[in-house]
């Protein structure tokens, strides 16, 4: 092999229970708006993936990541496990803020379409998700993921089921 060193990642997260208790006392926007503006931290994924929640609107957020070698899959490319976690938390997060104080949800489905192979050159990538329907029971949102310049890499659309207390 032609680069033989170790390379390591360390990753550090506050309680994520913590931030999950307080989120359960907000409405999700002004909640999501909280992580936004650095008041409450994020989830722990967002750790692992570099993520950062740059947008929280009514019914839309923005999500962006830099991914590092570390998120590579076997080819040298960006995992595509990485254009799912993004566009599933857009989602997720983009219905959130439909959400009343108390009042969960949870991905029930995921359909995502890879539209091109994510380079290591993509540089930032952005999830921006929208909802599409907030029922009683089921939610449902659509996202899409574009690389620093523009480019479309994948799409994706879900379904959360909303719990009530």
């Amino acid at each position: 092999m032609a680069d033989d060193a170790v390379r390591q990642k360390t990753i550090t997260w506050e309680d994520p229970l913590a931030a999950a208790a307080r989120g359960r006392e907000l409405p999700g926007l002004e909640y999501l708006t909280e992580i936004a503006e650095g008041r409450i931290p994020g989830a722990p994924i967002a750790a692992h993936l570099g993520m950062r929640l740059v947008k929280v609107a009514d019914g839309e957020v923005i999500f962006t990541a830099v991914p590092d070698e570390s998120l590579y899959n076997p080819i040298g490319l960006i995992h595509g496990g990485v254009a799912a976690t993004l566009l599933d938390s857009a989602i997720g997060c983009a219905v959130h803020t439909k959400l009343a104080a108390g009042v969960l949800y949870s991905s029930i489905e995921l359909k995502v379409n890879y539209l091109k192979a994510i380079h290591p050159s993509a540089g930032e990538l952005r999830a921006s998700g929208r909802v599409v329907k907030v029922g009683s029971r089921v939610a449902f949102g659509e996202a899409e993921l574009r690389d620093e310049q523009g480019n479309l890499l994948a799409t994706g659309s879900g379904t959360c089921l909303v719990t009530r207390p």
